[in-house]
């Protein structure tokens, strides 16, 4: 009776901090499928361990479950060299908790998470207790096994990496504004709209997975970009409905066809126009967005 007591006292506590474990996991991994995965590993950790010797349970489950991300880092990277054209996160719904367990809706969009993918799992891991999380220094550098200077210095060069290859984005509103014109043009193959709301460098990406069909390199320029889309307008957007969900925090349109996702698009936009167009095609990645 007593183990049992014990073992629901502690699935209370870890229940009463899963959704900050669950967006540490995601942020570090873009994946909802290898966030669960990881927040079950640390659960059966916190089964199992001498929980009478834990001071700070909230402490001691945020460094397992980001010690685990860094371990799942190093193996995901070389995953990725081998996936079948270019690789996007996995979207997320987070109309319910815009956050997603943080104190901040930091390293959560779409754009940023792409960025993150060019840090090392250290370095993702500090900007992400820091911006996202608020943990302090010394936190950190204990979570990752360093000191706080060095804690600082990976945070500041988290920080260097996306500020230099990420242009100031367009409001919430505008955001959606341009994905609903994007929809709109790009269903009827409307060329001389598609390039207006392009950025001249603007970049489609297709995650298909080698699962369905998709590019399986990236598109790149305005005009290109536009001609590509008018190029397959009749027969993808036959029969197709568009429901308008809240992806990472950002718009996202889900894509039905018979009442099935077959996709959803994002984008990521500047002063400029649209910068990335991001098509979530594999059907193992549409499962955890769904309607509002």
């Amino acid at each position: 009776m007593q183990e049992t007591a014990d073992l629901d006292g502690a699935a209370v506590v870890f229940a009463g901090v899963r959704g900050r474990l669950f967006g540490i996991a995601y942020r570090m991994t873009g994946s909802v499928a290898d966030a669960e995965d990881l927040v079950q590993e640390t659960w059966l950790r916190w089964q199992n361990c001498d929980r009478s010797a834990v001071a700070d349970p909230g402490a001691y489950l945020a460094t397992a479950i980001t010690r685990l991300a860094i371990n799942a880092g190093q193996t995901a990277r070389a995953r990725r060299e081998t996936y079948v054209g270019p690789w996007l996160p996995e979207p997320v719904d987070t109309s319910a908790d815009p956050q997603l367990g943080a104190e901040r809706s930091a390293a959560l969009e779409f754009a940023v998470l792409l960025l993150l993918e060019k840090l090392s799992p250290t370095e993702r891991a500090a900007y992400v207790l820091r911006e996202a999380f608020d943990y302090p220094y010394p936190q950190i550098a204990e979570i990752v096994r360093t000191t706080e200077a060095a804690a600082r210095q990976l945070v500041s060069r988290g920080r260097k990496r996306l500020a230099a290859e990420r242009r100031a984005p367009v409001s919430a509103p505008e955001q959606r504004r341009l994905l609903s014109a994007f929809v709109a043009a790009a269903r009827v193959g409307d060329l001389s709209a598609l390039e207006e709301l392009f950025a001249a460098d603007v970049v489609s990406y297709s995650d298909g997975g080698g699962v369905v069909r998709a590019s399986r390199i990236p598109v790149h320029g305005a005009k290109t970009v536009a001609k590509y889309l008018r190029a397959f307008a009749s027969r993808f957007w036959a029969g197709v409905d568009v429901a308008w969900v809240e992806a990472n925090g950002g718009p996202g349109a889900l894509l039905r066809r018979d009442g099935e996702a077959i996709a959803m698009v994002t984008l990521t936009s500047s002063a400029d126009g649209i910068e990335q167009l991001l098509w979530v095609l594999n059907p193992g990645k549409l499962a955890a967005i769904t309607e509002p």
